[in-house]
């Protein structure tokens, strides 16, 4: 994007631009700076690293090629200072991935929020980033990271095209009864309070690829996708759109996550922070890094040592998978109501790829709705896989995600 040039100059100026060949995808985070760099000929990933630690003395960045891994000990200031030395790792004759950033024919930038401004990714322009900047109180920690990594990108890619794909993009095709929250209406027209979602691009990435698996058009088919990690969230996916998701406003409610308390009774809020004399930071500290897995277990945020301290005798943790599956199974049930029924389910990210009990567990809520798991398929990490038994009335499958493949393929369809 040129100084000075509207997005619809900038859009021209691209579409005249050669094919497509290398794109890479960067995804800032308060104090780190991922990145990939991929070759859409392949969509095979070149080099990927994490900086982390940007703007103390102990930062450092992991880099990894050609199926090595490197530390390299490096104190950065900033996110610019940390995307120029990557790049360099790019460049450098040791790994032999790039002999020039000539190379790098675009950039696609991961948004966390982009409220009802953006439903779509967009080529980056000044009136983009003022938009994205306008966003900000919706994810505080998240977009004024991502705006650095912009302009680092800005600075150092010579011009290069560069695209915004927003995690809640994909949710702003739910319809008004599916995000509107029962309070004041002059609190969504003041601050623009509703429901959001999150986990956008790898919704809609492994929704695709389930059409794909199942030899169907993605518009024939309902898809609940469970998107289960650290954070989590569910999808009903209905034509190719999402039409409900368990995230809200913020990426803290919905299906109890790591440190995350996902739903609670609202009233729990105020009511422990007038026994407490707790703020409103501090109350939020204790909803989005003391709560969720961590807080039901009683000694973990992690599903695999919860499972393992369950095998060991602990009750509380025993008790915590039981809420977890329940919990999560009830969203899958909710979305369900969204489509009037659904054909197929599937479990991404690291819990729901490689956690083959946690599954099980979540499906058995199910059986209601006609799920049925087949536990020889069941055992299976991190790979696609159907697991359903052949007497399910629903397919339920493992898909992994790529939302990084997913920004680079949209990046590309955006500027080719």
């Amino acid at each position: 994007m040129n100084v000075g040039e509207d997005h619809e100059s900038a859009h021209n100026r691209i579409k005249g631009e050669k094919y497509i060949m290398k794109i890479l995808v960067v995804n800032c985070g308060s104090s780190s700076l991922k990145y990939q760099l991929i070759d859409m000929a392949s969509e095979k990933v070149m080099a990927k690293g994490t900086f982390e630690r940007i703007g103390q003395p102990n930062s450092f960045l992991t880099h990894k090629v050609n199926g090595e891994k490197y530390r390299l000990e490096k104190p950065v200031c900033n996110h610019e200072e940390a995307l120029e030395f990557s790049l360099e790792q790019l460049l450098n004759p040791e790994y032999k991935v790039i002999d020039s950033l000539e190379e790098i024919n675009a950039t696609g930038h991961r948004i966390v929020h982009g409220g009802e401004k953006f439903n779509k990714p967009v080529i980056v322009t000044e009136e983009v980033i003022k938009g994205i900047e306008e966003c900000i109180s919706l994810a505080p920690l998240h977009n004024p990271a991502a705006i650095m990594g912009i302009r680092a990108a800005q600075k150092l890619m010579n011009g290069k095209p560069m695209v915004a794909v927003f995690d809640t993009a994909f949710h702003q095709t739910m319809p008004k009864e599916h995000y509107i929250y029962a309070i004041p209406k002059r609190y969504y027209e003041k601050y623009g309070i509703r429901k959001y979602g999150a986990h956008g691009t790898s919704h809609q990435y492994v929704a695709n690829r389930v059409a794909e698996l199942e030899g169907k058009p993605i518009e024939d088919l309902r898809i609940i996708s469970c998107h289960l990690g650290q954070g989590g969230s569910i999808c009903a996916v209905q034509d190719g759109k999402s039409v409900e998701t368990s995230m809200g406003l913020t990426p803290l409610a919905g299906i109890p996550m790591g440190t995350r308390s996902g739903d609670i009774d609202p009233s729990i809020v105020t009511f422990i922070m007038r026994k407490e004399g707790l703020t409103p930071d501090e109350m939020e500290h204790i909803l989005n890094k003391e709560s969720g897995i961590l807080a039901l277990s009683g000694v973990t945020q992690d599903c695999r040592d919860m499972e393992a301290a369950a095998a060991e005798g602990n009750e509380q943790a025993a008790l915590a998978i039981k809420i977890h599956n329940y919990l999560i199974a009830a969203q899958i049930a909710k979305c369900a109501v969204a489509m009037n029924g659904f054909d197929v389910m599937l479990f991404t990210a690291g819990i729901g790829e490689n956690q083959k009990n946690i599954r099980k567990g979540i499906c058995e809520n199910l059986k209601f709705l006609g799920v049925e798991i087949d536990d020889e398929r069941n055992d299976v990490k991190g790979e696609e896989r159907l697991i359903s038994s052949d007497d399910s009335k629903i397919k339920v499958y493992v898909v992994p995600t790529d939302e990084e493949l997913m920004i680079a393929k949209q990046t590309l369809e955006l500027i080719k």
